[in-house]
């Protein structure tokens, strides 16, 4: 039975809504219960922004977590609000290009994976977040890489097909990486 519950935070222009956004679609494709609750600053760029992801075989009764199965960061503020909101045995993944501070907490599984450092050997900064978001999928197996890669297709639309290849190196690049690491 699935009921996972994500929290992605970090700034605006990070892609923080975007990974929520491909896993609530990917849920959906699955035929599962799905709720995406985004949140952001004023800001264009740079602000705070985080989403509520919530993937179910059970209706959802409301879109807001406190106590997530994983909460992902992307930078150190982020690990600072929602290090408290994952449940105890539940996953945190930490964006360590930018986040040098060791969680303080031993009850969670913690992943620290050096996105900004693997994008850009992927030819991008720019797809950190599908690094994590694979990364993230090959720990929880919340959807399946399938749904996850026709969701990337879909949400970068006709008009964005140049950036499917790039993309996709950088999903399987996160899968590899977390794989590796359990």
């Amino acid at each position: 039975m699935i009921d996972e519950r994500i929290i992605v935070a970090g700034f605006g222009g990070q892609g923080v809504l975007m990974i929520g956004k491909l896993l609530a679609h990917a849920g959906m494709m699955e035929g599962k219960q799905v709720s995406w609750l985004p949140s952001y600053g004023p800001e264009m760029r740079g602000g705070t922004a985080n989403c509520h992801v919530i993937i179910s075989d059970n209706a959802i009764g409301s879109p807001v977590i406190t106590h997530a199965n994983g909460v992902i960061v992307m930078n150190p503020p982020a690990l600072e609000k929602f290090e408290a909101s994952v449940k105890p045995g539940g996953r945190l993944l930490i964006n360590s290009s930018l986040s040098t501070r060791t969680p303080t907490r031993q009850d969670i599984n913690v992943l620290e994976i050096p996105v900004n450092d693997i994008a850009n050997k992927q030819g991008s900064l720019k797809v950190a977040n599908v690094v994590m978001l694979g990364a993230y999928i090959a720990l929880s197996k919340v959807v399946q890489k399938e749904s996850i890669l026709e969701a990337i297709k879909a949400v970068l639309g006709q008009h964005k097909q140049h950036l499917l290849d790039i993309n996709l190196r950088a999903l399987e690049e996160g899968i590899k990486f977390a794989t590796a690491e359990v």
